[in-house]
């Protein structure tokens, strides 16, 4: 609930342990992954959480991304990447923000990147 009173409404769908999806996944709310998938999932304003039991063979792309799961294929989190110690990622990641736990493990390219300038490096214009 909101400070003001107002209740947010919070959208999340839910891929069970049971389904297979074959193609391509887009949606304008969180995502929580239980089972398999395999394509393309585009949730590039939304969260998505790849569960413990879950199989992914995918290209990636979202706002934040949670891994505990298996993912085969890159992922590009805008904001955000946060690798839990059951997570195995065959790939590229690609994302703001990383936090991997002790035990994940990840196969394959990894790159952070950050929008702001580094308030200890000089700007390429305070250089020159």
């Amino acid at each position: 609930m909101l400070n003001n009173g107002e209740q947010k409404d919070v959208r999340l769908a839910t891929i069970g342990i049971s389904v297979s999806i074959k193609g391509e996944i887009k949606g304008s709310e969180d995502v929580t992954v239980e089972g398999q998938v395999e394509g393309r999932i585009d949730l590039p304003e939304h969260t998505l959480t790849i569960g413990p039991n879950a199989t992914v063979l995918a290209d990636i792309n979202a706002k934040i991304v949670t891994v505990l799961g298996s993912v085969t294929g890159s992922i590009v989190a805008r904001e955000r990447a946060d690798i839990r110690k059951s997570a195995v990622i065959e790939g590229s990641l690609v994302c703001d923000r990383l936090s991997v736990q002790e035990g994940a493990t990840i196969i394959g390219k990894v790159e952070t990147k950050s929008r702001r300038p580094s308030a200890n490096r000089p700007s390429a214009e305070q250089a020159a």
